[in-house]
């Protein structure tokens, strides 16, 4: 259940709304400039939850946000730090996130599948071009500018991102089992090209309306994925 805010919160320059998400270390709150009313979303942070790993992971995904400005790339605006908590204040994407678009459509028609995988592509070269592996690319992690057709995507969610140089490997097990590659599945050394698999699982789920594998956990997802090769 979503919580309310108290009246009239304020954090920084921005007046605090609705909840509009949550994970485990983290609440998003839809909020507005005081001034201008920008609508933007604030990722509240409590440091004190965050383990030495989650810690760098967070400092991370701020460099990557900070370093790079792009249309598919969620921006991020500002940055509010009070005693125990972050507050990450990032572009608002009024159409939620692509799974969320998924499930209204069941199928999504082909030109506009190609539109929003032209756009991925796009986001995912400005990473390339920075040397930079995303980790995590699944349909939650894409939000949509706008709740139709003609939707802006935008990559989000840089927890697991990290740099790689070319022809550099990586060999940490992260990432979503539905749409991770199985390279990395079977706790091999992989390099960037794992995200592409990322984008083909998404590719599949965008017009049939199913992921390509099914599993409630990554085991039962590992076998159901080895049992076709």
């Amino acid at each position: 259940m979503a919580q309310t805010p108290s009246r009239g919160r304020v954090v920084g320059d921005y007046l605090v709304g609705r909840q509009i998400g949550s994970g485990s270390f983290s609440v998003v709150w839809h909020a507005r400039h005081r001034v201008h009313g920008t609508e933007v979303a604030i990722k509240e942070i409590v440091t004190g939850r965050l383990n030495k790993k989650l810690q760098e992971s967070l400092m991370s995904e701020i460099f990557i946000l900070k370093k790079i400005y792009h249309p598919n790339i969620i921006r991020l605006h500002d940055i509010i730090e009070v005693p125990g908590k972050i507050h990450l204040v990032l572009e608002y994407c009024r159409g939620g996130d692509l799974s969320m678009y998924i499930q209204s459509c069941v199928r999504v028609p082909e030109a506009t599948a190609k539109h929003f995988m032209q756009q991925l592509a796009a986001g995912l070269q400005v990473l390339r071009d920075n040397n930079l592996i995303h980790r995590d690319l699944k349909p939650q992690n894409l939000l949509l500018s706008t709740n139709d057709n003609n939707s802006v995507l935008k990559i989000a969610d840089f927890g697991f991102a990290r740099s790689l140089q070319p022809r550099g490997l990586a060999e940490t097990l992260c990432g979503s089992p539905l749409y991770m590659a199985p390279e990395i599945m079977q706790l091999q050394k992989y390099d960037a090209k794992a995200d592409l698999w990322s984008v083909g699982a998404i590719l599949f789920q965008l017009v049939t309306g199913r992921t390509p594998f099914t599993g409630n956990n990554q085991i039962q997802v590992f076998f159901f994925f080895f049992s076709f090769f």
